[in-house]
Parts: structure tokens; C-alpha cells; sequence
């Protein structure tokens, strides 16, 4: 069975060049690349971040980019790009547009009117900070940023330093160094400060209370653990508390904690000792959704949809009985609908879920969505794909419209690669699934050299997305064509096929990777079994 990937066209509007070439690492290397949407609550303006690399260099710079959605064919434009400056974290409030921006310095909050006006800067506080929310009413800034452990402000502790301490450390507990940062004593926290017509003044009021741990997480939690109840006066965050057992435990909580700091927070699923995370507050205020592990210590288990009743403290599992992992979480604006990500069968699709009866419907299909930005003219996110980084589109029924083509520029003359799915039976006679790439350049019938890729995780998967990373695009246009297996213990296929890999790594999955090695579609010769029945090398050549 055969089925074909989305290949997406990047130069749709651009005519096809005379002489195209192959992708190469400096193309990916410095193509733009967009974060996650903002959309102002009437739906006209999109505002991102967008990354541009000097390889020369060797930096690169944030600017922020801004498209007019109620203009059929506008043009994206720059509106804040200072040389030597980045501008990140756009977010939208009423007719105000907010950003972090380092201009000056340390990171700082600044603000600007959402269609003209100048910048100014909100916050004033030293030792920078690592994100910020504005609250609903824009009266307020939820802060997070590196302090040590009981700051009762951002304000950095002054510290009395030793002439003759030196530089070493004493370490008698894990985290000594956590994926690529020494641990130094500080901890990400939380502050709330007062938003009015001259800026969010002083330093900040503490919320996290006698709390010890990182919220967001380290070393990948962002602004999605952390968010505001509608009427601003509470904020919800997941943390996992720190301890003796810290470096091996999942167990993140969410808690809820009033924004004046007048109480400590509530630990809202104590009764959990999974991790719970993604806390996102309905708009009426009366629910909070959530993602919740049942297996302790396990990262890889299953993430379910949870709802709460802030009101009674009910809480239902909503997708209990639908076997996908949840990715993201997104309120629609009439809180009638949730809005979730989940790979499936390598893809990562935008999915619908009623909050009454749990039912899930399928929105998109091909390609990786990494945001969705509910609102009410549709669904705006960002999707990518095997052949195409990120770009933005927008869900109006079931009409997907492409938004911005951002690196059309930058790939013109690129001829991208082809690529194909398949599936076989594989261990335990389960349906495994992977895909070949083959290089643009390489004409129909004549052989290649194979670059069998074989991801890691070990929960993972070879999907249909945009790696900057492990791009088999890149491979391609080295000449090489790609064959990936989505063996077991891979993701997007329900959960007891990502346990498989559990105390099994060179059973189940290594029989997949074998067979999917001999595998050969029936469109293309660029694939052959040359590699040995028992060989687990990762690499084999026609």
C-alpha cells in the first residue's frame, strides 16, 4: 500500500526556473524562519517573529513581520527590524501590539500601537526575563526569568562576592548540568507587575510562594505552560517541584495562583502523579484544558485532554478513548470548541474536539502544524513539511488558504525532492510505515546511493515535517536517496505501538528496520536490498 506525501509547492506563484538545482545545507541554513502566529481579536492583522541568519557572521537576528488579512493579495511588511537588535514574542491585546526586544540591554517589555505608531519600552527592571503574557484587560504583565530560588522581585539579590572564593562549585544533588546549561542555583519564576499609561512600573510581586522549581520548564518549556484566567486575576502554570528526585521524575504539576500574590498557589492535580501541563483557561472562564500522563516517570506515555470545572473542581478525561497523544491545546474565541495538534500516521494535523461529548474530528491533513491561532474568521497556523519549511495559512470551513509563501525568495532555482510513503508488515505483523526520498535531479529508473536514516527518541518519528536538524531534503540534494522506517515505539500510532520499543530496542524494532530496508516501491528503482537480513547498520549503497 502506497500512499504519496504532501511535497509542497514553496513557488507556486513563481514560474519554474530553466536550470534548477539541488537543496543544499547553506540554502537550509539560511532560510527565514517564522515563529508561532499572533492575531488581533478582530482577525485583520497577523503579526510573527521571523528569524534571518548571517552565515558570515555566524549570528543570527529576530525582526517582527506583519501581514494585513483582511487585504486579499497584501504583502507581508517589516515593522520592527533595528540592526542589532531582536525583536521576539510578539502578542496582540485589543489594538496594541507587545514584544520583548533587547534593544538597550537586557531583554525588556516594549509595546506599540497594532496598525502605526512608535515603540516605546514598558518595563524597567534589570536581569532581563526570560517571556512575558499580558494579561486580558492589559492591566498587567505575567514575567517569567532565571532569580534565585525565593525572589520576592525580579530585581536581581545583591550578592556580597568573596575576593577569594574562586570559580568552583559544590554540587551535592542533580541537576548538575541539564541538556546544555549548567545548573547555577537560579530557577525560572514568576512575577506579576501592573500595566497602566506609563508602563509596567518597579520590579514586580512574586506569585510562585515557598515553590521551588522551573516554570516554564527546563530545558524546552515555553509560554504554553503558562496562561491567564480570563478575568486576569489568576494565573495557572505547570511546575514540577524540585528535590532529591528531580533529574528522574515527569511529575509536573499545574497550579493556580492569584495574581497579586495575596495566597500561595493550589496545586490543582496533586491527585496525579503524571505529568499535567499545557494549562489554557476557557473564555468564559469557567474550564481549564490541560494534557495529563497517567504513568509516573514515563515521558513517553500518552497525553490526554482534561477538562476542569474551576467552579467544582470536576475534572473528565475528554479524550480518554481516542489513542493520540496530544500536542497543543487552543480555546475557540466562543469556548465551543477545542482546538488540538497529534501526529497521526506521519502527520501532525489540527484537530477539533467538542468539550461536551469528547468527540475528535480531523481538520488538516498533510504536513506538521507547529501553532493554530483560533479566531473568528477561521484557524490561522503555521504548517511545514518534508519539502517545505514553515509558512502560514488560514482553516475557513474546510477552505485552506496559504497565507505567506516567506521563503519563495531564498528557494527560487530549487528543484526539491520527491518523496513517497509506503508500508509494509512488520513485526508482530503490525503495519509499520516510513517513506523514500528521492534526490530532484536523479532521473526515473536510474539508482542511487541510500542514506537509511533511523531516528532517535526513542519515541519519535520520521513524519512529514521540516527539520533543521536531520533534513532528509538535505541528504537528497547531496545525491543520496533517503528510506526512513517508522518502526516500533514510534509515535503517531497509538500508544501500545510506542511502548513496543520499551525493553525491546533490538527485537520489534530492529526486525522493522530490516525489513523496511528491503522494502521497494513499485514507482521507483532508486531502492534495492542490498542490506543483510541481520544488519542493523544505518547505512547501505546500491
Amino acid at each position: 500500500m502506497k500512499h504519496l506525501l504532501l511535497a509542497s509547492a514553496l513557488l507556486a506563484s513563481a514560474a519554474a526556473p530553466a536550470l534548477a538545482r539541488d537543496l543544499t545545507i547553506q540554502d537550509v541554513a539560511t532560510l527565514s524562519r517564522v515563529g508561532a502566529p499572533a492575531v488581533s481579536p478582530d482577525g485583520k492583522w497577523l503579526v510573527w517573529q521571523q528569524r534571518e541568519t548571517d552565515l558570515a557572521a555566524n549570528r543570527g537576528r529576530y525582526d517582527l513581520w506583519r501581514l494585513d488579512l483582511s487585504k486579499k493579495g497584501a504583502i507581508p511588511e517589516k515593522i520592527a527590524g533595528e540592526a542589532d537588535v531582536n525583536e521576539t514574542n510578539p502578542q496582540i491585546v485589543g489594538d496594541m501590539l507587545y514584544f520583548a526586544s533587547d534593544k538597550g540591554g537586557d531583554d525588556a517589555v516594549w509595546a506599540m500601537p497594532l496598525a502605526d505608531g512608535a515603540a516605546r519600552k514598558l518595563t524597567g527592571f534589570s536581569g532581563g526575563l526570560g517571556g512575558f503574557k499580558v494579561s486580558p484587560a492589559a492591566d498587567k504583565l505575567l514575567i517569567w526569568g532565571d532569580r534565585k530560588p525565593g525572589a520576592p522581585s525580579l530585581e536581581p539579590a545583591m550578592v556580597k562576592k568573596d575576593a577569594n572564593a574562586g570559580s568552583g562549585r559544590v554540587y551535592d544533588q542533580l541537576f548538575v548540568r541539564h541538556w546544555d546549561s549548567w545548573a547555577n542555583g537560579d530557577r525560572s519564576q514568576l512575577f506579576v507587575l501592573p500595566l497602566g499609561r506609563d508602563g509596567a512600573t518597579g520590579s514586580g510581586v512574586a506569585i510562585g510562594g515557598k515553590l521551588i522549581g522551573d516554570t516554564p520548564s527546563k530545558p524546552f518549556g515555553g509560554s504554553e505552560e503558562v496562561s491567564w484566567s480570563a478575568d486576569g486575576k489568576t494565573v495557572y502554570f505547570a511546575l514540577r517541584e524540585a528535590g532529591r528526585i528531580e533529574s528522574t521524575s515527569t511529575n509536573l504539576d499545574i497550579f493556580a495562583a492569584p495574581a497579586d500574590g495575596s495566597a500561595a498557589p493550589v496545586n490543582l492535580t496533586a491527585d496525579n502523579d503524571g505529568m499535567d501541563n499545557l494549562p489554557i483557561a476557557s473564555p468564559d472562564g469557567k474550564w481549564l484544558a490541560y494534557f495529563a500522563m497517567k504513568r509516573p516517570t514515563y515521558e513517553a506515555d500518552r497525553q490526554v485532554l482534561m477538562l476542569r470545572n474551576l467552579a467544582t473542581g470536576e475534572v473528565r478525561a475528554l479524550t480518554e478513548a481516542w489513542d493520540r497523544s496530544v500536542a497543543s491545546i487552543a480555546w475557540a474565541p466562543d469556548g465551543k470548541t477545542i482546538y488540538v495538534t497529534a501526529q497521526d500516521t506521519q502527520e501532525e494535523p489540527i484537530f477539533s474536539v467538542d468539550p461536551t461529548s469528547g468527540k475528535v474530528t480531523r481538520l488538516t491533513q498533510e504536513g506538521a502544524v507547529s501553532a493554530v491561532v483560533p479566531t473568528k474568521n477561521g484557524l490561522v497556523f503555521s504548517r511545514n513539511s518534508l519539502t517545505a519549511p514553515d509558512d502560514f495559512y488560514r482553516l475557513t470551513g474546510k477552505k485552506t488558504e496559504r497565507l505567506t509563501s516567506v521563503n519563495a525568495a531564498k528557494l527560487a532555482g530549487v528543484d526539491l525532492p520527491k518523496v513517497e510513503r509506503f508500508s509494509f508488515p512488520g513485526a508482530n505483523n503490525d503495519t509499520v510505515w516510513g517513506y523514500a526520498v528521492r534526490p530532484a535531479s536523479l532521473a526515473e529508473g536510474k539508482k542511487a546511493p541510500i542514506a537509511f536514516i533511523v531516528h532517535g527518541g526513542p519515541q519519535g518519528s520520521s513524519n512529514n515535517s521540516w527539520s533543521y536538524r536531520w533534513n532528509p531534503a538535505v541528504f537528497a540534494g547531496a545525491g543520496y536517496a533517503v528510506v526512513s522506517v517508522d518502526f516500533h515505539g514510534s509515535t503517531g500510532y497509538g500508544q501500545a505501538f510506542s511502548d513496543a520499543i520499551r525493553n525491546n530496542w533490538g527485537g520489534w524494532p530492529l526486525e522493522d528496520l530490516q525489513r523496511g530496508s528491503r522494502r521497494r516501491p513499485a514507482s521507483s528503482r532508486i531502492w534495492t536490498p542490498t542490506m543483510p537480513a541481520r544488519s542493523a547498520h544505518p547505512m547501505a549503497a546500491t
